[in-house]
């Protein structure tokens, strides 16, 4: 690979953007996402767009969103805010030589991704907060690889901007700029009299206590795929007894077969960090298209013997329940949660988990099932595949909608390399009973 060019893509305004030049602080959704870059990367087949149509796209699709634009700062007391600068989005350019079919083997890289996307900074404060590399193959094929701050939006926010970036490729000079909803303050409103009343200093922020996970090398933790056809999930749901997502029943099939590899005793607990979008469950609701964070998270948590010898309708049951307690009174509370930190000055910090991180016996799971890869279509067609960087966190999952031809779901999960083995011997049976472990006990 040899990198070719190295900018900053600095929208132009006709009309100065009203954010342009504010110092935005983080709201208490932002400082609650990790301080991390997240890296995507998409493989596009010849023949790709030019790098010039993604540039001026680039250019296009950023206007309407400046925080992309911008930079993390510190004020005077040595908090973090949004300088909206406009700064610029850093754009590299590469040259592979070699034909992408060579490495991209059944949606994944035959090697790691890493040098598909830019170097994650080692310093957070003044770097370029959304990185982007067009890595150009001899065939032609083009592999976009994209790192933003977690601060600076979620996963909803981002899904929302890469569909502006590819529609103002296709579209060219008819693209039609979004007026997507930039308030972070409507998000994160106290009450007149701020009241938390549940538990946030130990759940969504650390305060020294709570859960303690044992780290180790990267090499223990391996990352497996799987592919979940449209036909399994149909018989899976029809086997719940009960209307249920897809996300749901997944969910429940996964949790029962990864807490059974793990071979953890029966009396012992397993939960999931699930991760819930609230700008619905705002009262007021925040609109859809809120560029931002709006992420908190639910906790389902069982008992091992009850995981594994309850039904999939009762699992499901405990997943939906524990997000049905993300509602309007949870977000308020967490809303003013912050308030109280703000005002007594006090330094949150986010519950985070180093890399090696053995999340056994929990899991952590994300959901981009709302993704829709034709909307990232450049106007040559959309990505072939989606390329996970290889997840740092054992426990860790990621459901996407299938590139395969007959539809279904992707998982991206990391799992220590002791229960792959096993692990790999049962997902895909849909025997919920513990006959597939016979050392549960009731």
């Amino acid at each position: 690979m040899e990198i070719t060019s190295s900018t900053m893509v600095k929208p132009v305004y006709s009309t100065p953007h009203p954010l342009v030049g504010e110092k935005v602080p983080l709201t208490v959704f932002d400082r609650a996402a990790l301080d991390i870059f997240v890296p995507t990367v998409l493989a596009y087949p010849a023949p790709a767009p030019s790098n010039e149509a993604l540039r001026e796209g680039l250019l296009k699709a950023v206007a309407p969103y400046p925080h992309l634009a911008s930079r993390l700062a510190l004020d005077d007391h040595g908090r973090r805010f949004l300088h909206v600068n406009n700064e610029g989005v850093l754009l590299i350019e590469a040259t592979v030589p070699v034909d992408l079919a060579d490495v991209l083997v059944d949606g994944r890289m035959a090697a790691g991704v890493e040098d598909l996307y830019p170097t994650l900074p080692e310093e957070n404060i003044g770097a370029a907060l959304l990185q982007i590399q067009l890595n150009r193959y001899r065939c032609g094929g083009l592999v976009v690889g994209i790192s933003c701050h977690h601060h600076t939006a979620d996963g909803h926010s981002m899904s929302m901007f890469f569909t502006a970036w590819a529609t103002a490729v296709r579209e060219g000079k008819d693209f039609t700029t979004p007026t997507p909803f930039l308030d972070r303050a409507r998000t994160a409103l106290p009450g007149s009299t701020p009241t938390p009343v549940f538990d946030h200093r130990s759940l969504e922020f650390t305060c020294g206590e709570g859960d303690t996970y044992a780290v180790v090398p990267m090499d223990r933790i391996k990352n497996l795929t799987l592919h979940f056809t449209a036909e399994f999930v149909a018989d899976l749901k029809s086997r719940v007894g009960t209307r249920c997502s897809t996300f749901q029943c997944l969910l429940a099939h996964v949790w029962k077969k990864l807490t059974a590899a793990r071979e953890l005793k029966p009396e012992e607990f397993t939960k999931v960090r699930v991760a819930v979008n609230c700008r619905g469950r705002a009262d007021p609701p925040v609109p859809m298209d809120f560029f931002g964070n709006m992420v908190l998270w639910a906790f389902p948590r069982l008992q091992v013997r009850d995981i594994l010898n309850s039904s999939y309708g009762s699992v499901i049951g405990v997943i939906r329940d524990a997000v049905a307690r993300i509602n309007d009174e949870y977000v308020q509370s967490f809303v003013d949660f912050g308030g109280v930190a703000d005002a007594n000055g006090e330094e949150l910090v986010a519950t985070a988990a180093a890399a090696g991180t053995m999340f056994c016996p929990d899991a952590e799971v994300d959901s981009w099932l709302g993704f829709r890869f034709h909307q990232l279509d450049f106007g040559t067609g959309a990505p072939s595949a989606f390329v996970p960087p290889d997840l740092p966190f054992e426990g860790l999952m990621i459901f996407m909608p299938s590139r395969k031809a007959n539809g279904g779901v992707d998982l991206f999960m990391a799992v220590a390399e002791e229960h792959v083995a096993a692990f790999e011997q049962i997902c895909y049976s849909l025997d919920w009973t513990h006959l597939d472990v016979t050392y549960v006990t009731s």
